[in-house]
């Protein structure tokens, strides 16, 4: 396979389902994957174009649906379930786990949120699409189990940040809307140069306030968008920093879903030498009970994640 310094060197440029190919990646996983790539571009579609209403209808949290959301969901859904090599697959929009009956080979059981941060569309922030892939047909198992994992940020630029256990690689959709790799084996480097804190701040637990305390002394700067995907985004693409929605005093198990929102980022920067905690241990040790399941989440530098287990044990 032709190295990055080769085709930085001689402008070459390798589209996602070649890259995927010469790294040796299984048949049936990068058809899942190229799926979710040509989903994407339907999706950026309709930000720019779409309906920003109401669907009138609520997700299983209560919550109510855009029409973005709701059509972000079928286009995925609708890529997957004909791939061919899909179980079942769980969506952030749907109460039930979907089962595919059509003929399948039945490899692969994935878990996606088709348009994390939707409510930002309307003030024209960055929003994404998240998805997690394990390879059996149970979708209720640790994320240390994920077979791969990615999300497609929609900003200024349209990107996907995947892996398949053998680091992180960022592709960008050229004017073909096709996705061309941009850097592999991106890598976590050092303390936290930026932390975007998610959750009311009078809320947090003592443990938690004295490590909010600690980014701000240590020159962490503060960067929250509100989007999940666009503020993971700059955590690995900074190559440093943390991000976080903890237990609160109101919300002891936090605000984000394992299955749809942590599992898949938590694999993510672990793969690119990060770290991902509830706050009391990995977060890819999470054993979840059910799709709903939603637990604190501390993301980013290693050494910073550890120092804050630290803080919380001796605060609790």
């Amino acid at each position: 396979m032709t190295s990055a310094a080769e085709r930085g060197k001689t402008k070459y440029q390798i589209n996602l389902r070649r890259y995927l190919r010469e790294c040796d990646v299984d048949r049936d996983l990068t058809r899942v994957i190229c799926e979710i790539a040509n989903a994407s571009k339907y999706i950026i579609n309709a930000i720019r174009t779409g309906d920003l209403g109401v669907a009138g209808t609520s997700n299983l949290y209560g919550e109510q649906q855009l029409a973005l959301d709701v059509l972000a969901d079928r286009i995925i859904q609708k890529r997957l379930m004909y791939s061919g090599v899909v179980a079942n697959l769980a969506s952030e929009e749907l109460p039930d786990i979907i089962e595919v009956t059509h003929p399948s080979n039945k490899r692969y059981s994935i878990a996606f949120d088709p348009l994390d941060g939707s409510s930002l569309v309307d003030v024209n922030l960055a929003v994404g699409t998240i998805v997690s892939i394990f390879e059996s047909d149970n979708l209720l198992q640790p994320g240390r189990n994920q077979v791969a994992a990615l999300y497609v940020l929609y900003g200024p630029r349209t990107t996907m940040v995947v892996s398949t256990g053998k680091g992180v690689h960022e592709f960008a959709m050229n004017q073909l809307m096709e996705f061309d790799l941009v850097q592999e084996n991106i890598t976590m480097e050092g303390g936290a140069k930026v932390y975007a804190p998610g959750g009311t701040r009078a809320k947090y637990s003592p443990g938690t306030e004295k490590f909010a305390r600690h980014l701000e002394t240590n020159g962490a700067k503060l960067r929250y968008s509100g989007g999940f995907v666009p503020d993971i985004n700059q955590v690995l693409i900074k190559r440093g920093g943390v991000f976080m929605y903890p237990h609160l005093s109101d919300a002891p198990q936090g605000k984000l879903r394992v299955l749809f929102e942590l599992n898949p980022m938590a694999f993510l920067i672990e793969q690119a030498g990060g770290a991902a905690s509830t706050g009391r241990g990995r977060m890819l040790d999470v054993e979840p009970q059910g799709i709903d399941d939603r637990s604190p989440i501390f993301i980013g530098s290693k050494e910073e994640i550890a120092r804050l287990e630290q803080f919380i044990a001796e605060e609790s």
